[in-house]
């Protein structure tokens, strides 16, 4: 159980790791930090969708590494 759950936490490492770098680049500069709108703040549903999936996978990858304090 031990070896599944590291092996499933390092493919979802790597997933999220590659979906935050295929994630476009936002307007420089600080009103997108502090919360303002870009010209292109993720107007198309790509753009949405991959936020989903990253959002899904970063959820799991916590679920996971939750699990495996309470496996080891």
């Amino acid at each position: 159980m031990t070896y599944f759950l590291v092996a499933l936490e390092t493919i979802l490492g790597a997933a999220v790791l590659l979906l935050i770098f295929l994630h476009s680049g936002r307007d420089s500069g600080l009103a997108p930090t502090f919360g303002g709108t870009g010209a292109f703040a993720g107007s198309s549903v790509v753009q949405k969708n991959l936020d989903r999936l990253t959002v899904a996978c970063s959820v799991a990858f916590f679920i996971v590494a939750i699990a495996l304090v309470y496996v080891m």
